[in-house]
């Protein structure tokens, strides 16, 4: 078995435990309500998105890890060993990376792949969001993905607006999405089998998906680094819905209205922000790829 760290980050039993409780106190700012609209019956196309699109459950975003080469110090530290993935070591507890399963080692040798090749790739500010129109573009009515919420234009101008502006979505689960009538003016055809070609920081998408390979990273993946790339994804996932063609006025949300030019400025100017943002988020999570890797 490699051997862990030489030197860990030895935290005091008083200084993990302070650490645990300030980060649930940050994700229940999130999960609280989400889980208070689900017991109401409730849902917000906005703020709902990250726990109904995505995998992880809210009782899973509120559980801290400390990530690799962090030990744990005091009895209260031998709870983690519940975890297969830690083991008790001289200096505390800890998380082995060694102890990433087999079947693990494949995807995590792909995602630093994809992350390598993100960091060489220029960035792509000309989207103009239009994933989300493609999304309804010449469909029925009743086939719409978000029924509650009313379009800003009539079905004839939207698609209108369509066909007027460059489509050039990189992002396969976006793409996957598209009506059927939309993928042919897309200018790529993106697949699973291209995510490492076609994945740019530009992307929205890409950057909210941060959030998704932190935690298919845990519980190697520090908690603080999954709150910070849900932070991340959830802001991307307001943008994403303002610039959309539905109308959210009545959730507070005002339009970022990529049909006209200044729209579109407005639109890449946000898509700067959030890979600026995501660039350390994705260098944080390229590192952590290399050091399960290495056992």
């Amino acid at each position: 078995m490699p051997a862990l760290a030489a030197a860990p980050e030895v935290l005091s039993e008083a200084g993990w435990l302070a650490r645990r409780a300030a980060h649930e106190h940050r994700v229940r700012a999130w999960t609280d309500p989400h889980q208070a609209r689900a017991a109401r019956g409730e849902r917000h196309p906005v703020h709902d998105f990250l726990f109904t699109y995505y995998s992880f459950r809210p009782a899973w975003l509120r559980r801290w890890h400390p990530g690799p080469d962090v030990a744990l110090a005091g009895e209260a530290a031998r709870g983690f060993l519940r975890d297969p993935a830690y083991r008790e070591t001289p200096a505390g507890v800890m998380v082995d990376p060694a102890r990433l399963p087999a079947a693990r080692r494949p995807f995590v040798a792909w995602l630093g792949e994809v992350f390598a090749a993100m960091r060489e790739r220029p960035p792509f500010f000309g989207c103009h969001g239009l994933h989300e129109w493609a999304m309804v573009y010449r469909q029925a009515p009743e086939e719409v993905r978000h029924p509650a919420q009313p379009l800003r234009f009539p079905p004839e101008e939207l698609a209108r607006i369509v066909e007027s502006l460059p489509v050039a979505c990189t992002h396969f689960d976006a793409y996957r999405f598209f009506t059927p009538a939309a993928r042919p003016l897309n200018r790529h055809r993106p697949d699973r089998s291209t995510t490492a070609l076609l994945e740019q920081r530009g992307c929205l998408h890409a950057n909210m998906d941060l959030y998704k390979w932190a935690f298919k990273l845990a519980p190697f993946t520090p908690a603080e680094l999954i709150a910070d790339a849900f932070e991340l994804a959830r802001d991307i996932r307001e943008v994403d819905m303002r610039a959309s063609p539905y109308d959210l006025s009545a959730l507070g949300f005002a339009a970022i209205p990529i049909e006209t030019p200044a729209g579109r400025e407005d639109y890449a100017a946000r898509q700067r922000a959030f890979a600026a943002r995501g660039e350390p988020l994705r260098a944080r999570l390229g590192a952590l790829c290399r050091r399960l890797a290495s056992g």
